[in-house]
């Protein structure tokens, strides 16, 4: 068999080299899983797991903190013992064991194959990304162009993996959604097998290439290597179950990562390290871009499932469906756009630079934030906003994103010198784990509406009181917030058997009050809002619900309170992001001249 040769693969003819197509197809299906397990994650853990909204935000964000973080572990092993092949093998392999293994049991195995899945993206989603770059010769005009088309790999996959995966869940089970995340792996693998000689020599061990070490030797640091990642997801587990460990583990591999490429830098001349540091500005400010823009798979997440509208112009529509997908459908539909107004400008002499795209990004997703604080003006009596509005947000906030992560990923493999490619990934990703991690944090704080401590007893023996409850509660949280009104839940554990949760019925005759039936029609839940914050209140309930002996009672704040505390948080990371842009524009002269004319 022919081998395909460097100067072949990058001498290619058109737009576009063919091995670009395997890669796209290879990153989309990864995508597909990685997306279609993120879009569940949070609304999975607060229903299938009873996790409290803040605790599951938090969890969100520890859980996509370490999935980047690992990467660039994976990154360094990549560029260091088992080159971009094998990382990616063994990534996928390690990502379709842990998808299947939350699939056997989703309560009870969630947090072990979550480890694996983590470990596994680590080696998998860097690496791949870094093939792209190698596919150019330094300075092809044509490099942003193949970023772009994998780009839009990335978020065919997002957008089919967040629709699928959470519809099915919700429908038949969420062990369908990890199932389908799995097969989706399984593809993406398979398509990288059946094409990775088209690579020709890209992607091979470096310590074989360079004959630094003996084959023997080469083939035992290998193995080390795969016996060190298994080792990892004990600890990777351990992370994720506790926040204190999260927290540490934050405070000690960032600065670590930024001493090693200070190392690194040593070794660099001196044009080489104006790049870097030209690098290190825009990861610095991405940790802050995807802090706001992630807040889609956590707090995002919950006022889709509570608080939105099931529907666009009366075309019925899941709201975590579109949480899940809008984005991607957009980037898909008005990449190409903002691409030929680039171009459009480009021509006119008045194309902005790298830096001001940067601070772009970061002004569109102010815009987006504002529009999502609007939504508690479209809310009504309940709580319950328009599903219009926030979509109009995400195609706001797409804007933002698509004027800095396609730009981002190109220009890190532009700024670094070849060597430390995988590296420089690797912090790009860790980056992102860094602003997942704030993410999970800053939803926490939206979602702290309080732990209550709930009893119930009979009203009255009065004849005329039969029915009604007296419901007392008090309120345990240590972050405590202040609400007028609140909601009362008296719901059936045993009669709520549907896959899929059922809608909210306004009960005839009854002002503020709210039922929920199963498809047998019998009463499974019933609410009474616009309760007083007293700490005590009778409550007027069905015999239906009073009369069985598995009832659960919640009290939380009402809806429209709820929201409230949303739309607040909202508003301020709006106010977050616009300065963010407005200090990168500012600093764009200075950062220009660092890149040293990397466009």
């Amino acid at each position: 068999m022919t081998t395909t040769t460097l100067a072949e693969i990058r001498d290619f003819k058109g737009k576009y080299p063919k091995q670009l197509w395997y890669l796209f197809l290879a990153e989309m299906w990864e995508r597909f899983c990685f997306y279609g397990m993120r879009g569940v994650l949070t609304i999975f853990m607060i229903e299938q797991l009873a996790m409290p909204k803040a605790e599951a935000n938090l969890k969100y964000g520890a859980i996509q903190a370490f999935v980047y973080a690992m990467t660039f572990v994976g990154g360094f092993f990549a560029d260091k013992i088992l080159g971009f092949r094998k990382s990616i093998f063994w990534g996928g392999l390690l990502m379709i064991i842990g998808s299947f293994t939350i699939a056997f049991a989703p309560g009870d195995l969630f947090y072990i194959g979550m480890s694996i899945s983590i470990v596994g993206t680590g080696f998998f989603k860097p690496n791949i990304s870094g093939v792209v770059g190698l596919l150019y010769h330094d300075g092809d005009h044509r490099r942003d162009a193949g970023f772009g088309l994998f780009y839009t790999g990335i978020n065919v996959g997002a957008f089919l993996g967040g629709w699928l995966c959470f519809k099915l869940g919700d429908t038949y089970g969420w062990e369908w959604a990890f199932i389908s995340a799995g097969v989706a792996m399984i593809l993406g693998l398979a398509v990288f097998g059946f094409t990775k000689n088209s690579l020709g020599p890209l992607g091979f061990s470096p310590l074989v290439e360079q004959g630094d070490v003996s084959p023997a030797k080469a083939s035992r640091m290998q193995i080390a290597t795969y016996l060190g990642s298994l080792l990892m997801i004990p600890c990777i587990l351990m992370l994720v179950q506790n926040s204190a460990y999260t927290d540490m583990f934050m405070y000690i591999v960032g600065p670590g990562a930024a001493l090693y490429l200070i190392f690194e830098m040593t070794r660099c001349n001196k044009e080489e390290v104006s790049k870097l540091i030209a690098a290190l500005i825009f990861i610095v400010f991405s940790i802050f871009f995807w802090a706001f823009f992630e807040q889609s798979g956590g707090s995002l997440a919950i006022v889709a499932r509570e608080h939105v509208t099931h529907d666009i112009g009366g075309v019925p529509l899941d709201p975590n469906e579109v949480n899940n997908s809008s984005n991607s459908l957009f980037v898909i539909l008005f990449s190409w756009v903002l691409g030929l107004l680039w171009l459009w400008l480009s021509k006119r002499k008045a194309e902005p630079n790298t830096v001001v795209k940067f601070g772009l990004g970061f002004l569109f997703l102010a815009a987006a934030f504002y529009v999502f604080h609007m939504l508690i003006g479209y809310s009504n009596g309940a709580g319950i906003t328009s599903l219009t509005v926030f979509t109009m947000a995400y195609l706001v906030i797409t804007i933002g994103e698509l004027c800095l992560s396609p730009i981002g990923l190109s220009a890190m493999t532009k700024l670094s010198p070849s060597r430390l490619i995988g590296i420089i990934m690797g912090l790009w990703f860790l980056a992102s784990a860094y602003g997942q991690y704030i993410a999970g944090v800053l939803g926490a704080g939206m979602a702290t509406t309080g732990e209550y401590k709930v009893e119930m007893t009979e009203a009255s023996a009065d004849p005329a009181m039969i029915g009604a409850r007296t419901v007392a509660w008090r309120d345990t949280s240590d972050n405590k917030a202040v609400f007028e009104k609140m909601d009362i839940v008296v719901s059936s554990v045993e009669l709520d058997t549907a896959k899929k949760e059922p809608a909210w019925k306004e009960v005839a005759d009854a002002p503020y009050t709210m039922a929920k039936y199963n498809e047998q029609g019998d009463m499974i839940a019933w609410m009474t809002t616009e309760i007083p914050n007293t700490g005590k209140a009778q409550v007027a309930m069905p015999p239906a619900i009073t009369a069985r002996n598995d009832i659960n009672i919640q009290v939380m704040p009402r809806s429209i309170e709820r929201l409230q505390c949303y739309t607040d948080g909202y508003r301020q990371l709006a106010i977050y992001a616009l300065v963010c842009g407005f200090v990168l524009i500012a600093i764009s002269p200075l950062v220009r001249k660092l890149m040293r004319g990397v466009h």
